[in-house]
């Protein structure tokens, strides 16, 4: 089957709850965009009351209290929330990098493979029945003697050592006390959790959750999304192949992509979409196809989304493109519009301005200009 890159663009929007907006709750949006970036929990929280047509305030922290949702790093080694019925297939497909085992990695961050698993029953040990701070995990682990010349790398702010422990399932973060992040077992957070499962019976939820929100898309696409190609392409081909008919193969314009069979009908017959939407920094819609997707964000602006330390501005879409970048300064919500961008519609501005209200519960003055 061809389509066009301008269906692709409508049927993603559609199927991320973005045109329309949707209905769902917060752990069905969750789910069914394959995991929503919360390293800014306010962007997570954005990203989230953006697709939803009446928007609720607490409503991740709710999802999260009743299990629903557990927030723990997967995809690129940042934190995400993710569907709990999901967690171990993610964290599985972390796990099969191996890349705590790389020569790099211990050069880089001073633990052997070794020191790894031994930390790991240590921390299943510790957060056995309990929530610590990160202070106070750091801590019971220092005060075993094994683990004292690694307190350095335990309380590095990026948690570097303590990703490849989320991976194999022996932490997640566990409920904010105030200001302070707290880590948790599995056991405890995700219902019914039974460990980790195997990489190839994970890549039978985690690829058709990525396509059902972000394709069409090749094997290197979804990589590149999940490990930043860590894993060997083989394997992840292998993974593809293994889903046999739930999977079918398009052309795009030319370039030949993966979608989950029961998509095609709906992808063949959506047609563009004019639609305007203010989406949060560190969206799905961008972080799904990655910001070096020409088809959604011109190489050209690329640097205008995709900031210093791994910062995702906020940005305008307009017919399923990124067409600016926004932020709130003093009240006003800045627009910024690329000057090569199709003309966006004020009036479709001011109403996502005013759904931008509703998300938030406070009014905003809108500005816009050319850049």
């Amino acid at each position: 089957m061809q389509v066009t890159q301008d269906q692709v663009l409508a049927w993603r929007l559609r199927r991320q709850g973005l045109a329309p907006r949707s209905t769902a709750s917060v752990a069905e949006l969750v789910r069914g965009l394959a995991g929503v970036q919360a390293q800014v929990a306010s962007s997570a929280e954005l990203a989230l009351a953006t697709r939803q047509r009446r928007p609720r305030a607490g409503a991740v922290e709710e999802a999260l209290e009743a299990r629903e949702v557990v927030k723990t790093w997967v995809m690129r080694g940042t934190l995400h929330l993710v569907a709990a019925e999901h967690v171990a297939a993610y964290l599985s497909l972390m796990a099969a990098a191996r890349t705590w085992e790389k020569p790099a990695w211990q050069r880089t961050f001073g633990v052997t493979p070794t020191e790894m698993t031994a930390l790991g029953e240590a921390v299943d040990d510790v957060l056995a029945d309990r929530v610590l701070t990160r202070q106070e995990l750091t801590e019971a682990l220092v005060a075993d003697g094994r683990f004292a010349a690694l307190e350095t790398q335990l309380t590095s702010g990026w948690g570097m050592v303590l990703k490849p422990l989320a991976w194999t399932g022996k932490l997640c973060h566990g409920p904010n006390q105030g200001n302070r992040v707290t880590f948790a077992s599995p056991r405890d957070r995700v219902p019914g959790w039974t460990g980790t499962i195997e990489p190839e019976e994970a890549a039978r939820t985690v690829i058709p959750a990525y396509l059902g929100a972000h394709g069409p898309a090749t094997p290197e696409t979804f990589d590149a999304w999940l490990t930043r190609n860590a894993h060997r392409k083989t394997v992840v081909r292998g993974w593809f192949a293994s889903l046999g008919e739930e999977l079918t193969k398009v052309e795009v314009d030319g370039t030949t992509s993966y979608m989950r069979a029961e998509d095609v009908d709906a992808l063949a017959s959506a047609g563009p979409s004019e639609e305007v939407r203010l989406l949060a920094g560190f969206d799905q819609y961008v972080l799904g196809p990655g910001t070096s997707d020409t088809r959604v964000l011109p190489a050209e602006r690329r640097k205008a989304v995709s900031r210093t330390s791994g910062w995702i501005t906020p940005v305008v879409v307009h017919r399923g493109r990124v067409a600016g970048v926004w932020g709130i300064t003093d009240g006003t919500v800045d627009v910024q519009l690329f000057s090569e961008s199709p003309e966006v519609p004020k009036d479709a501005l001011e109403a996502e301005v005013g759904h931008l209200e509703a998300c938030n519960g406070r009014s905003y003055a809108m500005s816009v200009r050319m850049i």
